[in-house]
C-alpha cells in the first residue's frame, strides 16, 4: 500500500459572501411616490369621468321631462278616446240590436208604429206675461 495518494489540500475555511445591504429608505420612499403617483392618475381619471356623467345627465333629464309629459299627454288622449270608442262600440250593438229596431226607426224618423199616437205640443203665440 505504498500507493501514492493525492495530497488533500489544507482546509482553509470558507468565507461569507458579504451582502451590502441597500438603503431600503430610498426604495422605501420611491415605491411610496409611485404609489402617490398613481393613486393621483386614478382620481384624475375618475374625476373626468364623473364630470362626463355629471355633463351628459345635464344635456339628457330636459329630453327625459319633455317625453314624459308627451307621454302624460298621449295617456290623456288615449283615455278620451277609449270612452268615446266604448260609446261608438255600445252606439253600434244598439243600433243592430233586433229588439230595439223599432225605437231606433222612430228615433232616426218620423215613422212611428200605428198604434201610438204622437202628441205635439203647440206653440203658445199668444202668451202674457203676468206683472
Amino acid at each position: 500500500m505504498n500507493a501514492f495518494q493525492p495530497s488533500k489540500p489544507p482546509v482553509q475555511p470558507r468565507q461569507k459572501r458579504r451582502v451590502t445591504s441597500r438603503p431600503k429608505r430610498h426604495l422605501r420612499q420611491r415605491s411610496y411616490q409611485v404609489m402617490a403617483l398613481e393613486t393621483t392618475a386614478k382620481i384624475g381619471v375618475n374625476l373626468v369621468i364623473s364630470a362626463a356623467a355629471a355633463s351628459t345627465l345635464a344635456q339628457l333629464l330636459p329630453y327625459h321631462w319633455l317625453q314624459q309629459e308627451k307621454l302624460r299627454e298621449i295617456r290623456t288622449e288615449v283615455k278620451l278616446m277609449e270612452g268615446r270608442v266604448n260609446g261608438l262600440y255600445a252606439e253600434f250593438n244598439r243600433d243592430f240590436d233586433p229588439r230595439q229596431a223599432k225605437s231606433i226607426m222612430q228615433e232616426q224618423g218620423y215613422r212611428f208604429d200605428p198604434n201610438q199616437r204622437q202628441v205635439v205640443f203647440p206653440k203658445d203665440t199668444t202668451a202674457v206675461e203676468r206683472p
